[in-house]
Protein backbone atom coordinates (compact mmCIF):
# COMPACT_ATOMS: atom_id res chain seq x y z
CA UNK A 1 0.00 0.00 0.00
CA UNK A 2 1.29 3.54 -1.13
CA UNK A 3 0.78 6.08 1.87
CA UNK A 4 -0.03 9.46 1.52
CA UNK A 5 3.53 10.33 2.26
CA UNK A 6 5.03 7.88 0.27
CA UNK A 7 2.95 9.21 -2.90
CA UNK A 8 4.38 13.19 -2.77
CA UNK A 9 8.14 11.76 -1.59
CA UNK A 10 8.34 11.70 -5.54
CA UNK A 11 6.70 14.77 -6.24
CA UNK A 12 8.86 16.53 -3.42
CA UNK A 13 12.00 15.38 -4.58
CA UNK A 14 11.07 16.26 -8.19
CA UNK A 15 10.23 19.63 -7.46
CA UNK A 16 13.87 19.71 -5.58
CA UNK A 17 15.66 19.32 -8.81
CA UNK A 18 13.90 21.87 -10.70
CA UNK A 19 14.47 24.15 -7.64
CA UNK A 20 18.24 23.40 -7.89
CA UNK A 21 18.24 23.49 -11.64
CA UNK A 22 17.01 27.01 -11.71
CA UNK A 23 19.05 28.17 -8.84
CA UNK A 24 22.32 26.57 -10.64
CA UNK A 25 21.10 28.26 -14.16
CA UNK A 26 20.71 31.46 -12.64
CA UNK A 27 24.23 31.70 -11.06
CA UNK A 28 25.56 30.21 -14.53
CA UNK A 29 23.64 32.63 -16.09
CA UNK A 30 24.93 35.74 -14.36
CA UNK A 31 28.46 34.32 -15.20
CA UNK A 32 28.34 33.45 -18.73
CA UNK A 33 25.03 34.93 -20.55
CA UNK A 34 21.66 33.12 -21.83
CA UNK A 35 23.62 32.03 -24.76
CA UNK A 36 26.96 30.84 -22.51
CA UNK A 37 24.95 28.73 -19.97
CA UNK A 38 25.22 25.48 -21.55
CA UNK A 39 23.02 22.57 -20.01
CA UNK A 40 26.32 20.52 -18.93
CA UNK A 41 27.47 24.00 -17.15
CA UNK A 42 24.13 23.80 -15.44
CA UNK A 43 23.61 20.24 -14.53
CA UNK A 44 27.67 20.70 -13.23
CA UNK A 45 26.78 23.24 -11.38
CA UNK A 46 23.41 21.80 -9.60
CA UNK A 47 25.39 18.57 -9.15
CA UNK A 48 22.86 16.69 -11.47
CA UNK A 49 23.21 14.56 -14.53
CA UNK A 50 22.15 15.51 -18.21
CA UNK A 51 19.83 13.04 -17.75
CA UNK A 52 18.28 14.97 -14.28
CA UNK A 53 17.82 17.67 -16.39
CA UNK A 54 15.83 16.47 -19.63
CA UNK A 55 13.53 14.76 -17.19
CA UNK A 56 12.55 18.18 -15.62
CA UNK A 57 12.79 20.88 -18.48
CA UNK A 58 12.53 19.28 -22.85
CA UNK A 59 15.15 22.18 -23.17
CA UNK A 60 17.17 25.33 -21.99
CA UNK A 61 14.54 27.61 -23.03
CA UNK A 62 12.24 26.22 -21.01
CA UNK A 63 14.27 26.10 -17.85
CA UNK A 64 15.05 29.89 -18.19
CA UNK A 65 11.44 30.94 -18.97
CA UNK A 66 10.01 29.33 -15.61
CA UNK A 67 13.03 31.03 -14.05
CA UNK A 68 11.57 34.20 -15.09
CA UNK A 69 8.67 33.18 -13.63
CA UNK A 70 9.70 32.67 -10.52
CA UNK A 71 11.89 35.91 -10.28
CA UNK A 72 8.38 38.05 -11.38
CA UNK A 73 5.78 35.76 -9.34
CA UNK A 74 8.68 36.79 -6.13
CA UNK A 75 8.68 40.37 -7.10
CA UNK A 76 5.07 40.33 -7.00
CA UNK A 77 4.61 38.61 -4.00
CA UNK A 78 6.96 40.97 -1.96
CA UNK A 79 4.88 43.65 -3.36
CA UNK A 80 1.41 41.92 -2.27
CA UNK A 81 3.36 41.17 1.31
CA UNK A 82 3.99 45.34 1.33
CA UNK A 83 0.45 45.96 1.24
CA UNK A 84 -0.83 43.68 3.01
CA UNK A 85 1.36 45.13 5.75
CA UNK A 86 -0.18 48.56 4.88
CA UNK A 87 -3.66 47.72 4.99
CA UNK A 88 -3.61 45.97 7.92
CA UNK A 89 -1.45 48.55 9.63
CA UNK A 90 2.03 46.42 10.24
CA UNK A 91 5.54 47.10 10.91
CA UNK A 92 5.84 49.51 7.88
CA UNK A 93 2.40 51.28 8.29
CA UNK A 94 2.31 52.59 11.84
CA UNK A 95 -0.92 52.73 13.67
CA UNK A 96 -4.23 51.24 12.09
CA UNK A 97 -6.33 54.20 12.29
CA UNK A 98 -7.63 54.28 8.41
CA UNK A 99 -11.69 53.62 7.66
CA UNK A 100 -10.49 49.98 6.98
CA UNK A 101 -8.29 49.22 9.49
CA UNK A 102 -4.83 50.89 7.53
CA UNK A 103 -2.57 53.60 8.53
CA UNK A 104 -3.99 56.99 7.22
CA UNK A 105 -1.17 57.94 4.63
CA UNK A 106 -0.79 60.38 1.84
CA UNK A 107 -0.80 58.98 -1.77
CA UNK A 108 3.02 59.63 -2.17
CA UNK A 109 3.59 57.55 1.21
CA UNK A 110 1.76 55.01 0.14
CA UNK A 111 3.22 54.59 -3.21
CA UNK A 112 6.51 55.04 -1.14
CA UNK A 113 6.35 52.25 0.77
CA UNK A 114 4.84 49.98 -1.44
CA UNK A 115 7.79 50.59 -4.14
CA UNK A 116 10.22 50.08 -0.86
CA UNK A 117 10.58 46.51 -1.81
CA UNK A 118 10.84 47.14 -6.06
CA UNK A 119 13.89 46.53 -8.14
CA UNK A 120 16.00 43.63 -9.80
CA UNK A 121 19.29 43.45 -9.50
CA UNK A 122 21.48 43.28 -12.84
CA UNK A 123 21.26 40.06 -13.72
CA UNK A 124 17.67 39.46 -13.45
CA UNK A 125 17.25 42.23 -15.48
CA UNK A 126 19.86 40.85 -17.70
CA UNK A 127 17.51 37.80 -17.64
CA UNK A 128 14.54 39.08 -18.42
CA UNK A 129 15.76 41.14 -21.20
CA UNK A 130 17.48 38.14 -23.15
CA UNK A 131 14.71 36.14 -22.24
CA UNK A 132 12.52 38.91 -24.26
CA UNK A 133 14.88 39.01 -27.43
CA UNK A 134 14.41 35.08 -27.56
CA UNK A 135 11.05 35.16 -27.06
CA UNK A 136 10.97 37.63 -30.85
CA UNK A 137 12.43 35.03 -32.50
CA UNK A 138 11.02 31.90 -31.27
CA UNK A 139 6.97 32.08 -32.23
CA UNK A 140 6.85 28.55 -29.29
CA UNK A 141 8.84 30.57 -26.59
CA UNK A 142 6.73 33.75 -27.50
CA UNK A 143 3.50 32.37 -26.08
CA UNK A 144 4.85 30.85 -23.25
CA UNK A 145 6.57 34.27 -22.34
CA UNK A 146 2.87 36.37 -23.50
CA UNK A 147 1.01 34.05 -21.22
CA UNK A 148 3.54 35.23 -18.44
CA UNK A 149 3.25 38.75 -19.15
CA UNK A 150 -0.39 38.29 -18.79
CA UNK A 151 -0.25 36.80 -15.63
CA UNK A 152 1.70 39.54 -14.18
CA UNK A 153 -0.75 42.11 -15.33
CA UNK A 154 -3.66 40.22 -13.30
CA UNK A 155 -1.38 40.49 -10.45
CA UNK A 156 -0.61 44.12 -10.24
CA UNK A 157 -4.02 45.34 -11.05
CA UNK A 158 -4.96 42.73 -8.18
CA UNK A 159 -2.64 44.99 -5.88
CA UNK A 160 -3.66 48.44 -7.69
CA UNK A 161 -7.30 46.84 -6.77
CA UNK A 162 -6.38 45.90 -2.91
CA UNK A 163 -4.83 49.45 -2.89
CA UNK A 164 -7.82 51.80 -4.20
CA UNK A 165 -10.30 49.66 -2.15
CA UNK A 166 -8.29 49.73 0.89
CA UNK A 167 -6.93 53.89 0.63
CA UNK A 168 -9.79 55.53 -1.14
CA UNK A 169 -7.56 55.84 -4.15
CA UNK A 170 -8.43 56.47 -7.68
CA UNK A 171 -7.39 56.33 -10.72
CA UNK A 172 -7.40 58.59 -13.89
CA UNK A 173 -7.15 55.10 -15.74
CA UNK A 174 -8.55 51.03 -15.41
CA UNK A 175 -6.52 49.28 -12.91
CA UNK A 176 -6.08 46.62 -15.74
CA UNK A 177 -4.60 49.42 -18.01
CA UNK A 178 -2.40 50.89 -14.88
CA UNK A 179 -0.68 47.60 -14.72
CA UNK A 180 0.32 47.36 -18.01
CA UNK A 181 1.39 50.86 -18.21
CA UNK A 182 3.55 50.14 -14.63
CA UNK A 183 5.22 46.76 -16.04
CA UNK A 184 6.16 48.10 -19.20
CA UNK A 185 7.77 51.67 -17.60
CA UNK A 186 9.10 49.21 -15.24
CA UNK A 187 11.01 47.13 -18.01
CA UNK A 188 12.36 50.30 -19.50
CA UNK A 189 13.71 52.45 -16.58
CA UNK A 190 15.03 48.35 -15.42
CA UNK A 191 17.14 48.50 -18.45
CA UNK A 192 18.20 51.47 -18.60
CA UNK A 193 19.30 52.18 -15.22
CA UNK A 194 21.32 48.84 -15.69
CA UNK A 195 22.98 50.31 -19.37
CA UNK A 196 23.93 53.36 -17.06
CA UNK A 197 26.37 51.37 -15.26
CA UNK A 198 24.68 51.10 -12.14
CA UNK A 199 25.09 48.95 -9.32
CA UNK A 200 21.99 46.59 -8.20
CA UNK A 201 21.43 49.36 -5.14
CA UNK A 202 21.06 52.26 -7.60
CA UNK A 203 19.49 50.85 -9.61
CA UNK A 204 16.59 49.95 -7.36
CA UNK A 205 16.82 53.48 -6.13
CA UNK A 206 16.31 54.91 -9.37
CA UNK A 207 13.89 52.27 -10.56
CA UNK A 208 11.94 52.97 -7.27
CA UNK A 209 11.73 56.87 -7.99
CA UNK A 210 10.85 57.08 -11.81
CA UNK A 211 8.15 54.31 -11.06
CA UNK A 212 6.56 56.22 -8.34
CA UNK A 213 6.53 59.25 -10.25
CA UNK A 214 4.77 57.33 -12.93
CA UNK A 215 2.14 55.77 -10.53
CA UNK A 216 1.49 59.59 -8.62
CA UNK A 217 0.63 60.73 -12.27
CA UNK A 218 -1.47 57.45 -12.49
CA UNK A 219 -3.64 58.86 -9.44
CA UNK A 220 -6.23 60.89 -9.20
CA UNK A 221 -6.55 61.58 -5.66
CA UNK A 222 -6.49 64.41 -3.34
CA UNK A 223 -2.88 65.37 -1.94
CA UNK A 224 -1.63 62.99 -5.73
Amino acid sequence: MVTETGEREPTQRRERTRQRLMDAAAIVFAESGLDGASVEAICERAGYTRGAFYSNFETKDELFLELAGRVARDQVDAVEQKVRELVAGGPSGGPSDGPTGGPTLSPIEIVQRVLEVSGDGRATILLMSEIRIRALRAPEMAAAYLSLGQEMVKSVEKIIRELGTAHGLTFRTSPADAARLLISFYESASANAAMAGLDDAEIAARVSDEIGALALLLLDAPGS
